[in-house]
C-alpha cells in the first residue's frame, strides 16, 4: 500500500478482539503502523460508550419508577432498533468534529449529549424521545450521568489532532441480528443496514478490518471479559445474554461478502451510489487477542508476533480489495 488507509472501520460481533486490535495499533509508532498495515497513527472512534450512555439514562428513569427510555430492562436489547442507526449518526457527527477540529464546550456534558442522542436519532429515522421528558425531570436525570457525560465529551476532544494529515481514523462498532434469523437481516439489523447509514465523506475514504469469530466463540470471550464493576469500559464491559442472542446471534458480514461483485470488498448502496469497501479478514476463532486486556509490560513476544502475522494476513486482503 502506497499511500496509507484514512478511515479504517473495525468490525466484529462483540468480545471478538476489535477493542484490543484498536489498543495494539495504538500502541504502534507511527513508523511500525505504516511500514506493518499501512495506517497512519490512529484517530479512534467507537459507538459503546453512548451505548452505555443510553442504559445510564434508562436506569435513572426506571429507579424514578418512569418507563425505561432505550431499554426495557438492563439485560434487554434496544427498545426500538432504530437506535443502531442512532449510534452510526453519533459517530458521523464525531468524525465530522474531527475533521472540522469542533471541540465542544457545553456547560452541562449530560445536557449536551441529551440533545446530541436525539437529534441523532432523527437523521436515522426515529424521533427525539429524551426532549418529551419534563424539564424538571431531564435536568434531575442529568446530574447523576454528568461524570460520565463529562469524561465522554473529554475524551472525544482528547482524540481531535490538530490536523488528520498523516492519520488513520479507526471507526469501531458491532453489529449482528438475532439468532437463527435468515440472510438477509432485516432493517435496521446487521452491517447491511448500519454501513450505509456513515457519511459519504467517511464511505468515500472507509476500509474494512473485520475480526472473525463465531457467535458461540464471541459469547464466550464477552463473559470471559465482563467486569460488573466497570460497566463503561470499552475493554472489559458485558453485553447482556439476552442482547448476545437477540442482536449479535448472528453476523451478516459473510453473507456481504457473498454478494459483492468484487472480490475482497462489500457493496454499500447510499443515494444511488455503489461503494467498494475493502475488507480484509482478520481470523480470531483461535483467541490472538485477548492477551492485550492486560498491562503491556506483560505481552508476551510469541503473542505478539500471533496477532501481527494475523493482522499482515488481513491487511493483504485489504490491499487486494483496493485494486
Amino acid at each position: 500500500m502506497s499511500k496509507h488507509i484514512d478511515v479504517l472501520l473495525l468490525l466484529a460481533l462483540p468480545a471478538s478482539g476489535k477493542s484490543e486490535a484498536r489498543r495494539y495499533l495504538a500502541s504502534l509508532t507511527p513508523e511500525q503502523c505504516h511500514e506493518q498495515f499501512g495506517i497512519g497513527h490512529t484517530v479512534q472512534l467507537d459507538d459503546f460508550p453512548y451505548v452505555h450512555i443510553m442504559r445510564r439514562i434508562t436506569d435513572e428513569l426506571t429507579d424514578r419508577g418512569h418507563k425505561g427510555m432505550f431499554f426495557l430492562s438492563p439485560a434487554l436489547p434496544f427498545r426500538n432498533p432504530i437506535d443502531w442507526l442512532t449510534l452510526i449518526e453519533l459517530l458521523n457527527e464525531d468524525y465530522e468534529d474531527l475533521v472540522r477540529q469542533h471541540k465542544p464546550h457545553p456547560e452541562s456534558a449530560a445536557l449536551w449529549l441529551f440533545d446530541r442522542i436525539d437529534q441523532a436519532r432523527v437523521r436515522a429515522g426515529g424521533e427525539a424521545i429524551i426532549s418529551t421528558l419534563p424539564e424538571d425531570l431531564r435536568k434531575e436525570i442529568a446530574v447523576p450521568i454528568e461524570d460520565e457525560a463529562r469524561k465522554l465529551l473529554e475524551d472525544k476532544i482528547a482524540e481531535v489532532p490538530e490536523s488528520l494529515e498523516g492519520k488513520t481514523v479507526v471507526i469501531e462498532f458491532a453489529r449482528g441480528g438475532a439468532d437463527g434469523s435468515p440472510m438477509p437481516l432485516v432493517h435496521p439489523f446487521g452491517y447491511r443496514h448500519s454501513l450505509p447509514q456513515l457519511s459519504e465523506e467517511i464511505l468515500e475514504k472507509a476500509n474494512i478490518l473485520y475480526i472473525w469469530v463465531e457467535p458461540e466463540e464471541s459469547r464466550r470471550k464477552n463473559a470471559a471479559r465482563t467486569d460488573p464493576d466497570d460497566p463503561g469500559s470499552i475493554l472489559h464491559h458485558g453485553v447482556p445474554l439476552a442482547v448476545m442472542y437477540g442482536d449479535y446471534g448472528v453476523c451478516d458480514m459473510g453473507w456481504m461478502l457473498e454478494q459483492s461483485d468484487k472480490p475482497n470488498t462489500v457493496s454499500v448502496e447510499k443515494d444511488g451510489h455503489t461503494h467498494h469497501l475493502p475488507l480484509g479478514r482478520f481470523d480470531n476463532r483461535v483467541d490472538r487477542t485477548s492477551f492485550i486486556r492486560e498491562d503491556e509490560k506483560n505481552w508476551s513476544e510469541a503473542d505478539k508476533k500471533a496477532l501481527q502475522d494475523g493482522m499482515r494476513e488481513a491487511f493483504d486482503q485489504l490491499a487486494d480489495g483496493q485494486s
